[in-house]
Formats: C-alpha cells, sequence, structure tokens
C-alpha cells in the first residue's frame, strides 16, 4: 500500500492542496468536519501559531475581553474549534477587513453554529475547506493507481490487482477512516468508534444549539439511517424506524436530523439534475449517508464476520465507503457527487460532475460477475438516457469492485477496485 507519510511524520491529506490554494488566496480559511477526522493536525501542519479553545478555557473568555491578544501571533494562527467561542468570527472578518494579507487565519470547527451568529458570511474574507474521514488513498489502504482526475479526464484504466483482499476492504470498512485508528485492530477500533457514537448522541448534539436532546432518540435516528444505507428512504421511514418505544414525532426528528447534519455526521448525497432525451422524468429524494461507515457499521450493531454472512448490508455499506471516497478525491478535482433514479426505474449508484462539465458515472458492486454484468446494463442505459448533445458524453462508465484488476471491458465500461482509486 501507498505510505503517505512526510519526513516529520504527517500522514498527508488529498485537502492539503486545496488548503495551500485557499491560504494563498484568501484571508482566513475555516476547516470544516466531524471530530476526530483529524482537523487540527492537519491546520498545525500549515499554522505557525495556535490557540485551542477546546483545551483552554480562558482563551473563550479572552474573545470577548481582549480579543486582540487571542487574534495576536505568528500567521496563520490557528484557531482550533472556533465554535466554542463564536464571537471569534466576526473578529476575524473585521481583521482580515484591516489588512490585504492573505493566509492570516485558520480556524477548525466540528459544528455549525446557530445560524444568527456567522449571519456575515465572510464572503471574500474567509474560505471554507471540507474534510472528512481519511479515504482509503490516505489511510495507506488504496495504491491510488488510477485518479479520479485521469477519470474525468477519460483516461484508459489499467490496474494490476491490489495488495488489499476482499475481508481487508472489510475491515477497513469497519475500522473507518478515523486517523487515529490507522492500523489498529477492527475490535479495538470499534470500541473507539461505539463511544464516538455515544458522545454524539449524549453530549455533542446538545453543543449544536445548546438545546437538549433525548439521547436514546437521537440513537434510534441513527441507527435508522444507517440500516437505510445508501437508499433513498422518506424523511418519514426514518422517522417511524426511530419511534421506538417513545414515538418520535416528525418535528422532534426533524430537529434531531438537522442537528446531526450541523456536526458534520450526516451527509446525504443529492440527486443528479441532468438533461435526458427520453421521456423519463428524473427523481429528487437523496440517498442516505453517515459521513463514515464505521458510523453505520456500528449503529446496526454489526462487525466483520456479521457482515460477510450478509452480502446485500455489505452492499450498502460498501457503497458508503466509496461515496466517501469519491467525494474526498471529487473534492481536490472540484467535483461535486450525486446518484440518479428516474421513475421508469433505473438508478446509478454515484456520478461525479466537475464544474467544467466533466462528468462520469459509476455503480458499486462488491465484485462477482453477475454483479459486474448488471452494472454494466445500468450504466449502458443511462448513457442512452441522458442527452449527451447538452451535457457532454461520459468519460467513463465506471464500475467499482472491492477487489481484483482494473481494465476497460468490449463494452464500453471500466471495472476499477476502489483499493486503486486515489485522488
Amino acid at each position: 500500500m501507498t505510505d503517505t507519510l512526510t519526513p516529520d511524520g504527517y500522514r498527508t491529506r488529498v485537502m492539503d492542496g486545496e488548503m495551500l490554494s485557499a491560504l494563498a488566496a484568501m484571508a482566513a480559511v475555516v476547516i470544516e468536519g466531524p471530530r476526530g477526522c483529524g482537523k487540527t493536525w492537519t491546520a498545525r501542519r500549515f499554522a505557525r501559531s495556535e490557540v485551542l479553545f477546546d483545551r483552554d478555557i480562558d482563551s473563550r473568555s479572552a474573545v470577548s475581553l481582549t480579543p486582540d491578544l487571542v487574534l495576536a501571533g505568528d500567521e496563520p494562527r490557528l484557531l482550533d474549534e472556533w465554535q466554542l467561542a463564536p464571537e471569534i468570527w466576526n473578529r476575524v472578518r473585521h481583521a482580515s477587513d484591516e489588512t490585504q494579507r492573505t493566509g492570516r487565519f485558520i480556524l477548525t470547527g466540528s459544528a455549525v453554529p446557530p445560524d444568527d451568529i456567522t449571519r456575515h458570511s465572510g464572503a471574500g474574507r474567509i474560505a471554507r475547506v471540507r474534510m472528512r474521514p481519511m479515504s482509503l488513498q490516505e489511510s495507506g489502504e488504496s495504491n491510488a493507481d488510477v485518479s479520479l482526475g485521469d477519470l474525468l479526464d477519460g483516461a484508459p484504466v489499467s490496474a494490476s490487482r491490489p495488495e488489499a483482499d476482499f475481508g481487508d476492504v472489510v475491515d477497513a470498512l469497519c475500522r473507518g477512516g478515523w486517523p487515529r485508528l490507522r492500523g489498529q485492530p477492527v475490535a479495538a477500533a470499534q470500541i473507539f468508534v461505539g463511544n464516538y457514537l455515544a458522545e454524539l448522541c449524549r453530549t455533542d448534539i446538545r453543543l449544536v444549539d445548546g438545546v437538549a436532546r433525548d439521547p436514546q432518540g437521537v440513537e434510534r435516528l441513527i441507527a435508522s439511517i444507517a440500516r437505510n444505507t445508501a437508499t433513498t428512504a422518506s424523511f418519514s421511514k426514518l422517522a417511524s424506524e426511530a419511534a421506538g418505544d417513545r414515538p418520535l414525532n416528525r418535528t422532534t426528528a426533524t430537529e434531531y436530523l438537522r442537528s446531526l447534519e450541523r456536526l458534520y455526521v450526516v451527509e446525504d448525497v443529492p440527486a443528479w439534475r441532468t438533461h435526458l432525451r427520453s421521456r423519463a422524468k428524473l427523481q429528487s429524494s437523496p440517498k442516505r449517508h453517515l459521513v463514515d461507515p464505521s458510523l453505520a457499521v456500528d449503529a446496526i450493531g454489526a462487525g466483520p464476520r456479521r457482515l460477510l454472512s450478509d452480502l446485500r448490508t455489505l452492499g450498502f455499506l460498501f457503497e458508503s465507503l466509496v461515496v466517501r471516497d469519491l467525494r474526498i478525491y471529487g473534492q481536490a478535482q472540484r467535483a461535486g457527487v450525486y446518484h440518479y433514479r428516474d421513475n421508469n426505474g433505473l438508478e446509478v449508484d454515484a456520478v461525479v460532475e466537475a464544474r467544467d462539465g466533466r462528468w462520469f458515472a459509476a455503480e458499486v458492486k462488491l465484485g462477482g460477475e453477475e454483479g459486474i454484468e448488471q452494472a454494466a446494463r445500468s450504466l449502458l442505459k443511462l448513457r442512452e438516457r441522458v442527452d449527451d448533445s447538452l451535457i457532454g458524453a461520459p468519460a467513463k462508465l465506471l464500475i467499482i469492485t472491492a477487489t481484483g484488476y482494473g481494465y476497460e471491458r468490449p463494452d464500453g465500461t471500466t471495472v476499477l477496485p476502489i483499493t486503486a482509486l486515489g485522488a
């Protein structure tokens, strides 16, 4: 597998290049993402001084009393977990106006504060960079022989069988992309993930807006999302499944879901809006996903052994792993990830579309000849239905598998294992 460690021990992240560009262009950069995904570690890579609001209570008080001292220091100055001292947002905004210098501040945040805190958006002053748990490339579990950029360019694909086997991929899915768990046994990693979710339900969700939530209700909603991973389950279905012994009404469920989104834990995949040459109508429901598949695995009480005996559930969770990595690699190409579904029953798991119009479609399969053939049929149908005179032809029709070789098929589709994909 690929070693992504720098000489000083920093494990490189795909969004490092985006950070460099943002710091060169803007006065401040805020790194947003779920707790534990490595924001502070990465921010320290670029910062020359720091204030850690989650560890230094006095610094939070100082924001109101002596804000100039909090902002003073070698630049870029890191303001870690800034949402714990939300007044600092406008202080940074005003300080950014005072000079024309770029790269002055780096903020990290594990939650989106109430809207009134950031009603001044920081447009023109503050850039936002999204961070997620590590992709397989970043954790060293993909050799990254084929880049997402090459796929968008339509380059030929050829990849030897990666070192990782099917069991390794299942272990990676259960372990998740949390930096501190890299190389840990799956059993130990799942203890961490279980505690992560428990703390999320008990404490973190209250910190978003100061409103007390029922931890068991939040836990049931997360479990409902996990059971419906990679599906277009309606909100009503999620709320109904999360009811348990104590009913969870629609309003309460909505508040819980929005809070989980503001904690960057829930990240649905939107439907692709495109032009069709057929009379089929596009469906608009998003696909349900947690930010890392390990959270869904824990929420449904699973592990490698159980998943290997339930390939249907494993298939949905593997799709969530692939979506996570496509989002990370796509972000480096200024590309978004969507899904396709129409009223004639055609579904395609992922569509990656760059801002310049390049795009490719991907079906996700664990492997096997039957699964690959089924995926190829869906992709070829999609190619027939989209109006390529308006959006251009797909750069690739990609079948992403758990293991195996990467190769071009005679029918125009391409097979690629996730452990050979990179940024």
